[in-house]
């Protein structure tokens, strides 16, 4: 049977990283095995889910090859090793027996880590960024480019991360050992749980867990390697976006010390246009024509995003019917798309009596 990730989590194809893991926290609190009323079968199929949907390869490979993509691996279905994935979900609110899970102190996540991970060590990443932008119709449609300053934590520019005061007359920071950790940038320590005593591993704050740390700290970020600045950031506007359309940034969000930087997503609101309309390609509009026109025709003066052509109206048209202008629409790589005129044949509500008396005779022509 196949399964939509998407639809598991109850979230739109389009959702952030964020929005998917508040959807899996909810799910997993739901169905969590230990927790009354919860569902077993539920809760690895939210975690299957979760795991493929939350690493930005695996979301990629499913997106693209769909239910031909097998999320769970060699391992099958289901937990697959891993219970990092739970991304710092809080287990405290579940009970075994009566007992409270988080009454010892212990994170399950560690231990689970520790047991299934072989002890892996999950890079640090920095906090996702969310801005809204304001398009014109006609920078949507030629797309635009951007500059915009964000004020977030981005990696010093003076010890490029480091957080070390380069030496003077230049050369590389000079970087020691972390005693915190002897250098091994991780720190074990034993903790209780269901299974008893258990010794898991986890980063070392002081070094971030590189095993190393600054023989002098950088004046600018005091050795953190991060500080919180102003950061111009441009953004392409690709042609043809849609109101509403997500853009993201890889690696532009804020910076975290000893690990990669968070992504930057970039929400579009288009306004809408006087004229036109945009669907998929093409560019629609509606063009009222006087009925005199649409029965002997006519050259109208048609503004286009381009600027003003002429369009001819046969003889005879009638209301509802397109006309199409080629190559006046969406660009779409070399080509573009096309401006379809829908017609309005407008019906006089008055008539003059001299027009009364030629509609009379056409009428009596079975005009």
């Amino acid at each position: 049977m196949t399964k939509n990730y998407y639809e598991i989590l109850g979230v739109d194809k389009k959702a952030s990283k964020e929005d998917i893991k508040k959807a899996f926290r909810k799910l997993a609190h739901q169905y969590h095995p230990d927790k009354k009323g919860g569902d077993a079968d539920k809760f690895k199929e939210v975690n299957e889910a979760y795991s493929v949907l939350s690493d930005d390869q695996k979301r990629a490979q499913y997106d693209t090859y769909g239910q031909a993509f097998n999320g769970a691996g060699p391992g099958g279905a289901g937990f697959q090793g891993n219970w990092q994935d739970f991304g710092g979900f809080d287990f405290s609110g579940f009970t075994n027996g009566g007992q409270g899970f988080g009454a010892e102190g212990f994170d399950l996540g560690d231990i689970f880590g520790e047991f299934f991970g072989g002890g892996r060590r999950q890079a640090k990443r920095g906090r996702d960024i969310s801005i809204d932008i304001e398009l014109s119709f006609e920078e949507a449609v030629f797309g635009v480019d951007r500059t915009f300053l964000l004020n977030k934590v981005s990696v010093c520019k003076i010890c490029n991360g480091s957080g070390a005061n380069s030496p003077a007359g230049g050369g590389q920071p000079q970087m020691t050992e972390c005693k915190t950790c002897n250098g091994k940038g991780r720190i074990r320590e034993m903790k209780r749980s269901i299974f008893g005593s258990v010794e898991v591993a986890r980063s070392c704050e002081t070094c971030a867990g590189s095993g190393k740390v600054p023989k002098e700290k950088c004046i600018f970020c005091d050795g953190l390697g991060v500080l919180k600045r102003e950061e111009e950031v441009k953004i392409k506007i690709p042609a043809g976006i849609d109101n509403g359309e997500m853009i993201r940034l890889s690696g532009a969000g804020e910076a975290v010390r000893g690990g990669v930087s968070g992504d930057l997503y970039i929400k579009t609101h288009v306004k809408k246009h006087k004229i036109f309309q945009k669907e998929g390609n093409d560019l629609t509009m509606i063009l009222e024509v006087k009925l005199s026109d649409a029965l002997l025709g006519a050259d109208y003066k048609i503004e286009t995003l381009d600027g003003l052509i002429d369009l001819k109206i046969p003889e005879g048209i009638n209301t509802g019917e397109v006309l199409q202008i080629k190559g006046k629409g969406v660009p779409r790589g070399n080509k573009r798309g096309d401006i379809l005129v829908r017609v309005k044949v407008l019906v006089p509500k008055k008539l003059s009596k001299s027009a009364k008396e030629i509609v009379k005779k056409l009428r009596e022509e079975g005009i």
